[in-house]
């Protein structure tokens, strides 16, 4: 009989630790699940945000180039064309080298969960750095 006990209490404290591990996994896995929605939160209105500017931008730049271009049809119209075209073809490209360096910095996606991961395996194997 006094066998028993100390069995029975190594079964307790093995399923407490499982239960504590499946809550601190749960707990991780919701982490990420939230900075998955912030992510997608952020890149749908960065989308809607882009599209609506580059529509309303580059109809703005048409109809401005149109409008200096018939204002000045009479003395400089290849002038005024010209400047027009440059300008576009500069914007075109600064955009385009803007997009290809945001595109190589990474975007931080899973960042604090990775953190809080390393925190928690760090705690686990008795480092001094686990300690905030």
């Amino acid at each position: 009989m006094a066998e028993s006990a100390p069995r029975g209490g190594l079964f307790s404290s093995l399923r407490g630790l499982s239960a504590t591990g499946l809550e601190l996994l749960q707990v991780r896995l919701e982490l990420f699940a939230v900075e998955i929605q912030e992510e997608k939160a952020r890149a749908i209105g960065l989308a809607v945000y882009g599209i609506a500017a580059v529509i309303l931008l580059g109809a703005g730049a048409i109809f401005s180039a149109a409008f200096v271009t018939v204002l000045l049809w009479d003395n400089n119209r290849l002038l005024a064309l010209g400047v027009f075209s440059a300008l576009f073809l500069g914007g075109g490209l600064f955009c385009l080298l803007a997009a290809r360096r945001l595109t190589r910095t990474p975007s931080g996606l899973f960042s604090g969960s990775l953190a809080e991961i390393s925190r928690d395996r760090a705690a686990l194997s008795g480092d001094d750095a686990a300690k905030p």
